[in-house]
């Protein structure tokens, strides 16, 4: 049989006077079982929210336990995302490497110095060495987006390689 609106917590008189009833306490409840530190106003609100999100389902007599489950669970649930911050917090960077400075710096240098001779290349062996080496194209892959043959892509892809070791070493 189902209940009329006046026997259940959607009827926002019941509503009212049950949240006034029981928000202090709820409240208190999770202050003291949880400490300031995890908000315990925004839970209790959120349990009460849900409380009237889910009216129809929670009979006046078993609302009580409803909300402070839910207030606890929010609470609880809050704590396991702390423990997790935490985790990840402990986990630091690596600061060093061991790599010398000398290292990185030739690193660097050649690093540039590749990028000028990339740059110096004719767009045509640059589109089709970067499709091959920076992108992972096959070179069928790359004929058929630039619309050539194979045999042109091979050979785009050779000369790039020949002037760019012929660069590099000059440098």
């Amino acid at each position: 049989m189902p209940k009329s609106l006046q026997d259940t917590i959607c009827n926002e008189v019941m509503f009212s006077s049950f949240f006034k009833k029981h928000y202090q306490s709820l409240y208190s409840y999770l202050y003291y079982k949880f400490g300031d530190y995890l908000n315990p106003e925004d839970k209790t609100q959120e349990a009460f929210t849900k409380l009237w999100q889910n009216c129809g389902k929670v009979s006046p007599e078993k609302a009580k336990s409803y909300v402070f489950t839910i207030g606890n669970n929010l609470m609880l649930n809050e704590v396991k995302h702390h423990k997790v911050v935490l985790q990840h917090q402990k986990i630091k960077p690596k600061s060093h490497t061991n790599e010398s400075p000398e290292f990185l710096m030739q690193e660097q240098e050649y690093l540039q110095k590749l990028q000028r001779a990339i740059g110096n290349l004719t767009e045509s062996e640059r589109v089709a060495f970067l499709m091959n080496r920076v992108e992972g194209k096959r070179h069928k892959e790359i004929a058929a987006i630039l619309d050539i043959s194979t045999k042109a892509v091979e050979k785009r892809i050779y000369r790039a390689l020949a002037k760019l070791r012929e660069e590099i070493e000059e440098l």
